[in-house]
């Protein structure tokens, strides 16, 4: 099994969501499906019966198209989480987490860890993740949530606003994620990254898989600290 040392000036374990912790939920759509124009919204004029029905049928189509681009807009992600809060609320859904995510964050924390999400979701739908999943409600083990709120991921000043956020340095965090290009910009803050390789995850190019620290499951990081 493969080893990564986690280093020693590392105290907060920082986390993504979808294809880090949890199965990606949806299938990527072949590229050619993703020319279609932006679906618009047709202005209500006030007057007319059918304008209020043609426009709240407008707004669920532009909707459904954003999320089939798979579109990281903090608006989007929050209306996602509202959605999502009726479908937990009635036991509908539960959150799926990969078998290895649950043991080992457990095992940080006990090692005197600090585990932080930060996913492009929403801090609601992060926390209806967390509190309805196969295995129970596993909010105790997360310290916080961040979302785009901070910034987008692929932008390095969200990662030194989180840890600001936290009270640490940004060399005192492991951000771990499926996204090279969000490892890229934590990496430009001084935050140190791994990148999780998962089934139904993108792939990786060559350069990727020799630059980056890979691992396949959390069991494979290895804390100096609870040795």
């Amino acid at each position: 099994m493969v080893v990564l040392p986690v280093p020693a000036e590392v105290s907060v374990i920082l986390l993504d969501v979808e294809g880090t912790t949890t199965p990606i939920a949806f299938v990527k759509a072949e590229e050619d499906s993703h020319l279609d124009g932006a679906v618009p919204i047709p202005a209500w004029s006030g007057s007319g019966g059918d304008d209020p029905q043609r426009t709240i049928q407008a707004v669920v189509d532009n909707v459904c198209w954003q999320m089939a681009l798979d579109r990281k807009t903090t608006a989007l992600k929050q209306l996602q989480g509202h959605m999502w809060r009726a479908a937990f609320a009635a036991g509908r859904v539960k959150a799926e987490f990969f078998e290895d995510v649950v043991p080992a964050v457990r095992k940080w924390r006990e090692a005197g860890m600090k585990v932080y999400i930060y996913s492009s979701g929403s801090v609601e739908a992060q926390k209806l993740l967390f509190g309805h999943s196969t295995e129970g409600d596993i909010l105790e083990l997360v310290d916080g949530h961040f979302d785009t709120k901070i910034g987008h991921k692929v932008e390095s000043e969200s990662y030194r606003k989180i840890a600001s956020s936290i009270g640490c340095a940004t060399n005192n965090i492991l951000f771990l994620t499926d996204v090279t290009l969000e490892a890229s910009a934590a990496e430009e803050a001084d935050v140190h990254v791994a990148v999780v390789v998962r089934p139904g995850n993108a792939g990786l190019t060559d350069d990727e898989k020799t630059y980056y620290s890979l691992i396949t499951s959390f069991s494979e990081l290895y804390l100096p600290s609870s040795a």
